[in-house]
């Protein structure tokens, strides 16, 4: 939040709490649970939550990371710091429930909000990916639906948003009014009763009815019969309802499904029609969400047709379970993180989906928070695991093993983990697909590494949840209404195309900035549909430029009349952007060019200028603070002159990402967003406030134990005096790692040691030095990441971050994650 509202003393006043004033005034856009997970600290709260780990312990890092607003209910603290501000209250948790209850009601939008046992984070984002079309929606992130998520997920409110989408999640009865009190939602939608923490609650009903409180006062409740099961209609929440069912009468009634080519078609009944929908997944977990989408947009107006058009699209969300390449020639089913019925249920329709292998085995640990004896909870599981076609168990815990009787197929079971490790070398694994699917306290991830397959690539790791943070970190810093440009030129700073245009997209910036035409082309073959800027717009790409409805940089008065002249008869105000020289002399027109200029954009309505920019040369450095000045008084004068000669209104820019720290009075109507992105800001002391968004690794190849004065490597340039040990990695010059870093100028991490290199750097490979570290062959490099930072890196070669990363060659694999 940036809202004058979210001062530290106006939060206090919200909570109703004694604020102990010790800092400058401040605003809060972020609250903060977590002393490790800080991205903006001059703008974060931290709230000393007291569960597991008293929160008032980690204060001391918290403000190690920069943070200097905290909450406590600790009077202790209230004067640790000189620099501090404190708001002192009895119940942290609650303060920041209050908290976030009231930003929710003080932006008055429509809220979605879902509960259940079962798909609640996929339905939340399906559901975000059918109606962000119609709707600037903000929603939970990741899985963000406890006591602490929920209010962390509605603090995000703010006056851009038309929609929230929050998803509720309880473990006990008693949970759910606090929740409510937050989300305060005008849909409501239930998902998918099941077993998941049923423990805490003495009945199923309990648990239902304790859920349906979300909804109490609800405009809208959408739901199927037979998750409501024993309670009358007059029972349910919602000022209105809308029902769904596969087996009853309902609002809409399902006749029937009929898989296609791993899709499936649902045909239905509704207000007396039948209407029929394509859901582009075969699995029945799948099947079953896509419906509760279904219901929802027919609840919420939309046509038969609308939906049928909107759910036909619906792509994967990526959870935490993940097909991987195994030994022996098998297929691992990663899903190590949870373990309940329902959930095993759904990894085992995933299980029966990969038909690469004839036989299906299933690593199973102990389950709890079932609520039910053993004997009957492990019976179900058999039942389960026969009707899935599973042809092997191996159970791991003293639940599962004392039930071994009643798994009537291959079987072997064991006390825990490591005797399962212990026997590993006697357990065969051939040709089949297995599922890892436990409990977390049983350390499944050790399992996955001894069964899936060690791939030695040098690969580039793009995290998007970070690239989407500094996006957030700079636009928490820009004044309402600033539009956002985003740089995605040179392969996106190295770190992909599409894949990143995709987020900014997603995350909707207003621009995307290309430096030639064909990197407009791919980004618009890859659906890409946000307005795109070519800084370099050559003549002969004019046609594909036009074709592809990119917008070219205009720089001088040859350029125009070219492009003018190209331009077809009937076209009419085709967006432009003018490029102004304010003092890099690069490209760019200049006061002596503005009369010719007017008359050109006069003579002729072919094209329209939307926006007019020039680039700040020094905004990183305040010894160029005067220069800067310069700059923006001269791009403001020239700007205006233009505006005079012309009858519209366009956008002015002039600021980059170092100028967005710096200078706030250059943020004029848009800024241009580019390195930041990728966490490095040279206005930021230690790009403060940033997280890392790349990450390089690699893995050992070979080790080499060199005698005395033996050379390593090219023209005999490496050496270890007094011998030792090289390790070979596969990454060279050909793969973007500069010649420079030879002879010991770079270094790399290796079980969190520094390594130098030893020799020259090879084409594709180099070699390091690890004597005395207890390493092996597969081992991870890393060659950077948020501890040997690319901007350390830079620094050993002397040269700047930003070819550091343009730099890495299409041949390192990119992976990215984003949850």
């Amino acid at each position: 939040m940036t809202d004058s509202n979210y001062s530290i003393e106006n939060i206090a006043g919200i909570l109703k709490a004694k604020l102990f004033v010790q800092n400058q005034p401040a605003l809060i856009s972020k609250l903060v649970i977590d002393s490790r997970s800080v991205i903006d600290p001059e703008e974060s709260l931290f709230f000393a939550l007291s569960g597991k780990r008293d929160g008032h312990y980690y204060i001391d890092d918290a403000y190690s990371n920069g943070i200097r607003n905290f909450v406590v209910s600790d009077e202790n603290y209230t004067r640790t710091y000189s620099d501090a501000n404190v708001i002192l209250v009895d119940d942290v948790l609650l303060a920041l429930q209050t908290l976030a209850g009231y930003n929710r009601r003080y932006y008055h939008l429509p809220v979605l909000a879902i509960t259940g046992s079962n798909g609640k984070t996929i339905v939340k984002e399906w559901l975000y990916q059918l109606l962000a079309a119609d709707y600037n929606i903000v929603r939970s992130p990741k899985s963000f639906n406890s006591q602490i998520g929920v209010p962390l997920s509605v603090w995000q409110i703010d006056e851009m948003h038309t929609l929230g989408i929050f998803e509720a999640g309880i473990s006990r009865a008693g949970e759910m009014d606090a929740l409510a009190e937050i989300i305060v939602p005008t849909i409501g939608i239930l998902t998918n009763i099941g077993e998941a923490h049923a423990e805490g609650f003495s009945s199923h009903m309990e648990k239902l009815l304790e859920k349906l409180k979300l909804f109490k006062g609800a405009e809208l409740f959408i739901y199927s019969p037979e998750y409501t099961a024993g309670l009358d209609e007059k029972e349910l929440p919602g000022k209105s309802r809308f029902s769904w069912s596969t087996k009853q009468k309902a609002d809409l009634q399902i006749l029937f499904v009929e898989p296609i080519d791993g899709r499936n078609y649902v045909r239905a009944l509704y207000k007396g029609e039948e209407i029929e929908c394509l859901i582009p997944f075969s699995d029945n977990a799948s099947l079953e969400n896509g419906i509760i989408c279904w219901a929802t947009l027919l609840a919420m107006g939309y046509t038969a047709v609308q939906a049928d058009a909107s759910l036909e699209k619906l792509t994967s969300v990526s959870m935490r379970l993940e097909l991987k390449n195994g030994i022996n020639q098998c297929s691992v089913i990663d899903d190590s993180y949870s373990a309940d019925i329902s959930s095993l249920a759904i990894a085992l329709d995933f299980l029966n989906l990969q038909n690469q292998h004839p036989k299906r085995t299933l690593i199973l640990s102990d389950l709890y928070e079932t609520g039910k004896p053993d004997e009957v909870l492990y019976a179900e599981i058999a039942a389960l695991l026969k009707q899935k076609n599973v042809n092997r168990i191996i159970g791991i815990g003293t639940h599962i093993s004392a039930c071994a009787e009643a798994f009537e197929m291959e079987s072997a079971f064991y006390e825990n983990t490591q005797s399962f490790i212990d026997n590993f070398p006697s357990i065969h694994f051939s040709n089949e697909t297995i599922l890892v699917k436990g409990a977390r306290r049983f350390e499944f991830g050790r399992i996955s590494k001894l069964i899936v397959q060690k791939i030695h690539d040098t690969v580039l790791e793009i995290d998007l949840n970070a690239l989407a943070g500094n996006l957030q970190f700079y636009r928490n810093k820009l004044r309402p209404g600033v539009k956002v440009m985003a740089m995605v030129k040179a392969f996106s700073y190295g770190s992909g195309s599409f894949e990143i245009a995709n987020l900014l997209q997603y995350h909707k910036v207003d621009y995307l900035a290309v430096a030639y035409t064909d990197e407009g082309i791919s980004l618009r073959k890859s659906g890409i549909s946000i307005p795109i800027m070519v800084m370099s717009p050559e003549p002969s790409a004019f046609d594909a430029i036009i074709k592809h409805k990119l917008e070219p940089e205009i720089y001088n008065l040859d350029i125009l009349r070219s492009f003018t002249t190209f331009l077809g008869e009937n076209e009419r105000n085709y967006p432009v952007h003018l490029k102004i020289d304010t003092g890099m002399h690069r490209l760019g027109f200049e006061e002596p060019d503005l009369k010719d200029l007017l008359i050109l954009l006069n003579e002729s309505d072919k094209v329209k200028v939307v926006s007019v920019f020039s680039h700040l040369v020094g905004s990183d450095d305040e010894v160029h603070d005067e220069f800067t000045a310069h700059q923006l008084s001269r791009f403001t004068a020239i700007a205006d002159e233009i505006a005079q000669g012309l009858d519209y209104t366009f956008i002015r820019h002039i600021s980059n990402t170092s100028g967005i720290s710096r200078h706030p009075e250059a943020q004029l109507d848009m800024v241009r967003i580019g390195i930041g992105l990728y966490g490095f800001d040279g206005g930021l002391k230690n790009n403060r406030g940033l997280q890392t968004v790349a990450v390089l690794k690699t893995t050992i190849t070979q080790l080499k134990h060199i005698k005395p004065n033996e050379t390593v490597g090219y023209s005999r340039k490496g050496m270890l005096s007094e011998g030792g040990t090289i390790a070979t990695v596969k990454i060279g010059y050909a793969d973007g790692y500069n010649r420079k870093f030879g002879n010991g100028t770079g270094k790399m991490l290796i079980k969190g040691k520094l390594v130098p290199t030893v020799g020259v750097i090879c084409m594709d490979m180099c070699m390091l030095d690890v004597t005395g570290l207890d390493v092996k062959t597969g081992d991870e490099v890393i060659v950077f990441n948020g501890e040997l930072t690319i901007a350390e890196l830079a620094r050993q070669i002397e040269t700047i971050p930003y070819e550091i990363l343009t730099n890495i060659s299409q041949r390192v694999k990119r992976v990215y994650f984003y949850e």
